[in-house]
């Protein structure tokens, strides 16, 4: 009766530890997500606004594009070695 206690205990505690993991990929999955459309979409209204204002028409906006990859591969980047070092 003891071993099987046991075994059940085992399994609740991989089916704990396996949710666990899931949600944390899916929380980081979504952290990345954030991470590139914000800054993209928020540069990429800006240039276009600025843009449309100073009659400067694609410049601003593939400035505020080439911003918000930068901004977002420092974040990504910044995000992945904070986890590595966890580990």
């Amino acid at each position: 009766m003891e071993k099987d206690s046991e075994k059940n205990s085992e399994k609740k505690n991989s089916n704990s530890d396996d949710r666990r993991a899931a949600f944390s990929a899916m929380t980081l999955a979504w952290e990345l997500g954030y991470m590139i459309s914000i800054p993209l979409v928020a540069l990429a209204l800006g240039g276009r606004f600025l843009d449309k204002k100073l009659g400067t028409e694609p410049f601003l906006l593939l400035a505020g594009v080439c911003l918000a990859i930068i901004i977002s591969s420092y974040m990504v980047y910044k995000k992945t070695t904070d986890i590595i070092n966890k580990k």
